[in-house]
């Protein structure tokens, strides 16, 4: 009989502005909203995610990291360009319902968004669901994670 594979528990972390991880397309180029459920995990050091991935260099501009009792978020600017992503490309969302197996922070809930036309982007890992702003990624950054985006 056949063994079933035991799918591997994708964890990230979100810790302070300088460690912190951030769901992006899986190859250099590629379009975030067609990647929506085979995003990848990059952080700004290896042991924040079992992953092991890091953001290409320069790639984060500014991280802003906000934490309160039910949901901790980072939100900030990002350079598209070293990632190869497009001017054109107005970006999607990552999300538990899409991407299975991760955990962030612990919290099974989370919710992260890229936007490379205006080069943005925002990650929150919440205790509850409704912690986590789902189904209006067309609202983007700014309304699905209020924060500060200098």
């Amino acid at each position: 009989m056949p063994v079933e594979e035991q799918a591997v528990r994708v964890t990230i972390e979100l810790k302070s502005k300088s460690d912190f991880c951030s769901f992006l397309p899986p190859n250099p180029g590629d379009n975030v909203a067609a990647t929506e459920t085979r995003g990848k995990p990059f952080c700004t050091k290896v042991n924040l995610s079992n992953e092991g991935r890091v953001f290409p260099a320069g790639f984060i501009r500014s991280a802003h990291y906000v934490e309160t009792s039910n949901y901790v978020q980072v939100t900030g600017r990002m350079d598209r360009s070293k990632y190869k992503l497009k001017s054109s490309d107005g970006g999607g969302q990552y999300d538990h319902r899409d991407v299975d197996n991760v955990t962030c922070n612990g919290y099974k809930y989370w919710v992260n968004m890229l936007e490379p036309d205006v080069n943005q982007y925002c990650i929150r890992c919440c205790r509850n669901q409704k912690d986590c702003n789902l189904g209006i990624s067309t609202y983007g950054c700014k309304r699905v994670v209020p924060g500060d985006y200098s």
